[in-house]
């Protein structure tokens, strides 16, 4: 018999190797056996997202929120989702909910910089992506992006500063 974790756990490995398409059946099984697991209306989530179904994707990251709403990483999915469909205000809610249930993940802190940055708001994006360099220091995407937003600081010092440790961080 069929388990709801088996059957996660197989929804995951599909969606890691780019199968989403064949993942999202194997949540949904899960999802009949384990309705109110909020991970599995996660993972469900992040298949439909790398599918690029958004709207299903929000609502199947808002059922797993309405479970338990501290998981921290529906909010940030949620507000990636958001941004990337122009939708800024959603998206700072997102992730302003995403830090109040996890204030110390520097992924959060550089997609809040992110936004910022793409408002116009650099001194802000600045600081979140400092909070986020504080937090893992060699957290590639938040040094490469501190150094654009002291480029357009025209803090051309911290920028060139800013390449030479990039140059030594391993991107992955």
């Amino acid at each position: 018999m069929e388990t709801a974790a088996g059957l996660n756990d197989s929804g995951i490995a599909l969606t890691a190797a780019n199968r989403p398409f064949d993942a999202i059946p194997l949540f949904r099984k899960a999802l009949d056996i384990e309705p109110e697991n909020p991970l599995l209306w996660f993972n469900v989530g992040i298949a439909q997202q790398k599918t690029g179904e958004y709207e299903a994707a929000l609502d199947s990251f808002a059922h797993a929120l309405d479970i338990d709403e501290t998981l921290a990483d529906a909010w940030l999915s949620m507000g990636l989702i958001t941004y990337e469909l122009g939708r800024f205000d959603d998206a700072r809610a997102h992730y302003q909910s995403a830090l109040q249930h996890d204030p110390s993940s520097p992924q959060i802190w550089n997609n809040v910089g992110v936004l910022n940055f793409a408002e116009g708001k650099y001194n802000d994006a600045r600081s979140c992506f400092e909070e986020a360099i504080k937090l893992s220091p060699e957290f590639y995407d938040a040094l490469f992006n501190l150094r654009d937003t002291c480029s357009e600081l025209g803090d051309t010092k911290a920028a060139e500063e800013l390449d030479r440790v990039l140059s030594s961080v391993k991107h992955t």
